[in-house]
């Protein structure tokens, strides 16, 4: 029996896409947004029996917000968090705020159902690799903040890092592909890529990142990026 579900994410696409596979499977889905603001609204109006909301953030101050509001008026709706491979306090955020279950952005369809009929029977909806994780982390001190840059550092190839120094200097495409001395297109998959991997949705998320973590820190890197050695 298909679920009723509502697909809110900051990328309309994304939405779109999650809701078309959805439909497709034989749940309802009532709407697919990508609201800047009025997500816990647009909820509550249309009642579905889960929710899934994206975010690129989950370890921000009030990224859970509307889960709270929705929890608080209409406590029946399920809110299954989909966002990037979480830090343990994004995990403890999500659940801290009412969220039945957590789901990576780049989860299989099979997967994202799943977490949907766990959270619409009333059980928590993560993953036991998650909960590992997150448990891993948790019991090691040392997992402070420097540690989360080194490991979005071990994600990113050299030449990646670079223009993640770039643009954090505040580099467009045409001044990182001169810098770099590759064709734009090329450079532009390169800034996609960083994106993807550090799981963020804009430029300006990358650069805010990096310096929350300390990651351009964590590289031992100068802070002219024609200093840094390009790799192959």
């Amino acid at each position: 029996m298909g679920v009723r579900v509502m697909v809110l994410d900051e990328h309309r696409l994304l939405a779109e896409a999650l809701a078309s596979a959805l439909k497709l499977r034989g749940h309802r889905v009532l709407a697919a947004a990508a609201p800047a603001a009025g997500a816990a609204e647009l909820v509550i109006s249309r009642a579905p029996e889960v929710c899934l909301l994206g975010t690129a953030t989950p370890a921000e101050p009030g990224v859970f917000e509307p889960v709270v509001r929705i929890k608080r008026e209409r406590p029946q709706i399920a809110v299954v968090v989909l966002g990037p491979v979480p830090s343990p306090r994004g995990i403890a955020a999500a659940f801290a705020a009412g969220a039945s279950g957590y789901v990576r952005h780049d989860e299989r369809i099979e997967g994202v159902e799943r977490a949907l009929a766990k959270a619409r029977a009333g059980e928590v909806a993560i993953s036991p690799q998650l909960l590992q994780g997150a448990f891993a982390e948790l019991l090691n001190p040392a997992a402070q903040l420097d540690d989360e840059g080194s490991r979005l550092l071990r994600l990113l190839t050299p030449r990646e890092v670079e223009v993640l120094v770039r643009v954090a200097e505040g580099e467009d495409t045409r001044l990182i592909a001169a810098g770099m001395e590759i064709a734009p297109s090329t450079a532009r998959t390169h800034v996609q890529r960083v994106l993807m991997k550090l799981g963020v949705g804009s430029r300006l998320e990358a650069a805010a990142l990096a310096a929350r973590t300390g990651l351009l820190d964590r590289a031992g890197l100068p802070s002219a990026a024609a200093d840094f050695p390009v790799g192959p």
